[in-house]
């Protein structure tokens, strides 16, 4: 009998009939599952060989990462749970406020979350007069919503009590008052200049075009100068103000800038930052001012016309430079 008989033999009736080519096809066969099911390492030491192959549904399965050493009981077996982790393997409690959690620390925390709530709560209110018709007054609690939305942030920068926690609560509390509220408010001073569905339709959209905006400023890296696409808070001011000064312009052009301020939000542009605008030469500020006093209703939207479009302007600038 040859000493390899495996390597010799290719006959159909062998239960091995491929020999190392077979097995070949049936490993790749199953990359796929292994790569759903396993944790992919290279070559380690035998006492941590068990757990960096756990599969995934036992890390799912008992909460734990790869790389601890508790698994799965065999099928049948009851799972033990007097099996306690090493205290350093446990994760920590991220602490909601950073730094020395002082009674005075906490209390400015909770001023500056308490403007945080109160922007949430007015975004609520507003969202009710709107559905009783009350949409001016709703606009007006828009506008107090902007006030308080800035407010939160100069007060935690100031006080020292900015966190993760804050900037997360900040942008859920924005999703509300101007992803939500302001279509809401706008769809109400809509109802009897446009079609409804018209109407819905263009403010569906700056509710989702609000949550894609506030997504990718959560992950996003900030910069100190400009905005990359509208604020949603600037867009919910606009748009809170042009209901509440009556815009004399037919129903479909309104529909057309809700839609355009939409566009806008999820855009790329840069667009400066209010610190920035505050720095221009006084001269520019005296057209507003004259035209704010004499024609109110289309100096705001030649302002805001103006905003808008520099976005494009500076990142053709910003491309050829």
């Amino acid at each position: 009998m040859p000493s390899s008989p495996w390597r010799r033999r290719r006959s159909t009736d062998s239960p091995r009939p491929g020999g190392r080519r077979w097995t070949g096809r049936l490993r790749r066969g199953g990359t796929l599952a292994r790569q759903a099911l396993l944790v992919r390492v290279g070559r380690r030491s035998a006492e941590t060989s068990r757990a960096a192959t756990a599969t995934r549904a036992e890390v799912l399965y008992t909460g734990l990462e790869p790389g601890l050493t508790r698994s799965i009981p065999a099928p049948g077996v009851p799972l033990d749970t007097s099996t306690t982790l090493d205290d350093s393997a446990v994760p920590a409690t991220i602490p909601l406020l950073p730094g020395e959690p002082t009674m005075a620390r906490r209390m400015r925390f909770a001023l500056v979350n308490a403007c945080t709530l109160s922007s949430l709560g007015l975004g609520l209110l507003a969202i009710f007069l709107a559905m009783d018709g009350h949409a001016k007054i709703a606009a007006a609690c828009l506008v107090a919503c902007v006030i308080f939305d800035g407010l939160d942030g100069a007060l935690a920068r100031k006080l020292g009590v900015a966190s993760p926690f804050g900037a997360q609560m900040d942008s859920l509390a924005d999703m509300c008052s101007f992803g939500l509220a302001a279509p809401v408010v706008v769809y109400a001073s809509l109802v009897d200049k446009a079609p409804q569905s018209a109407a819905a339709l263009a403010c569906a959209l700056v509710a989702g075009c609000a949550a894609i905006r506030l997504a990718r400023f959560n992950v996003s890296p900030k910069d100190g100068r400009f905005f990359c696409g509208v604020p949603t808070t600037m867009a919910a001011a606009v748009l809170a103000l042009a209901v509440l000064i009556g815009l004399p312009l037919p129903g479909l052009a309104v529909l057309a800038g809700v839609a355009l301020i939409a566009f806008a939000m999820v855009s790329s542009f840069p667009y400066a930052k209010l610190a920035r605008i505050v720095k221009l030469p006084p001269w520019l500020w005296l057209l507003p001012v004259v035209g704010a006093l004499l024609q109110p209703k289309m100096t705001f939207v030649l302002v805001v016309a103006t905003y808008l479009v520099s976005g494009p302007i500076l990142w053709v600038r910003a491309k050829r430079a």
